[in-house]
């Protein structure tokens, strides 16, 4: 499948109960697509998918696939673990429901990058789907070099890579000049979405874009005025500027996008001073 653009990975926004707010995730799966971004990404990290029951993680994709679908968009469902029957097992759920599957590096086992391609060539054998690698070492505890990914990247099945490695090095170089074909790269670390496109990346999977998405987008298609990458960057770090997705969720509360701005624990809801400040940069971005 081809990979481009901007791709939301939604929030799940919560009513003053705590139950799914589910118009209103809704709303935010339609104005993303409207404003142009190529896709959804649901169940991921930004979703606090570990605190969603099985029900609710039901609810929040039929609501994605119905959004992706009105637009004709890609949906991506985060699935996956550290158990790789596991993994298979959840990937088989995904039949007819999603475009994609976004499955992490398996975390905490730190099993080693002939572990990690393993892992990857059970899974791609065995999906329903394309997969989309979510490399995100500073959570899995397991790095992987350019030649292990491109390992990774040529199985059949593999679509891309969710690319977040804390920063641009001589490793992400190395992979960028030389990726296997029909291997996507897709930005994962926000504020690092300039230079990965320099380098040749696709697009990105961005949860600052659930703000200024046509921005994002514009950017993301070699459009806008210059400093545009710049100007995007200071809205991403300003919206990670505590544990994700808790000022993203301030800043749509106070636009009136969702009715709260509530998290569940272990995260704590961002202090009123972030989220004033994320909503500062946004207001310049979007004059």
């Amino acid at each position: 499948m081809q990979l481009d653009g901007i791709h939301v990975p939604l929030i799940t926004p919560f009513a003053a109960d705590g139950t799914l707010a589910v118009d209103a995730l809704a709303g935010l799966a339609r104005q993303a697509l409207a404003e142009g971004a190529a896709g959804l990404v649901a169940l991921g990290t930004t979703a606090e998918v570990a605190t969603l029951d099985e029900a609710e993680r039901r609810t929040v994709v039929e609501v994605c696939a119905k959004a992706a679908a009105e637009y004709g968009a890609v949906l991506t469902v985060g699935a996956g673990g550290n158990d790789t029957r596991r993994t298979v097992d959840a990937l088989g759920g995904l039949a007819g429901v999603a475009d994609a599957a976004l499955v992490t590096v398996p975390a905490f086992t730190r099993p080693g990058e002939a572990g990690a391609l393993a892992h990857f060539t059970e899974l791609a054998a065995h999906s329903p789907v394309p997969l989309i690698v979510y490399h995100i070492p500073y959570r899995t505890g397991q790095a992987l070099g350019a030649t292990a990914l491109r390992a990774i990247g040529a199985l059949p099945n593999v679509a891309g890579v969710k690319y977040a490695v804390g920063g641009i090095d001589q490793e992400t170089v190395a992979l960028m000049a030389d990726l296997p074909p029909d291997f996507a790269v897709l930005a994962g670390d926000d504020p690092f979405l300039a230079p990965l496109l320099a380098l040749g990346a696709a697009g990105g999977i961005l949860a600052s874009a659930h703000l200024a998405t046509g921005r994002f987008v514009e950017f993301a298609a070699g459009r806008g005025p210059r400093g545009l990458g710049h100007q995007l960057a200071r809205l991403s770090i300003a919206c990670f500027a505590e544990p994700n997705p808790t000022v993203i969720k301030g800043v749509l509360h106070a636009q009136g996008r969702i009715p709260t701005p509530d998290v569940r624990l272990p995260l704590l809801p961002a202090d009123p001073g972030s989220v004033a400040a994320a909503a500062a940069v946004l207001a310049e971005l979007t004059a």
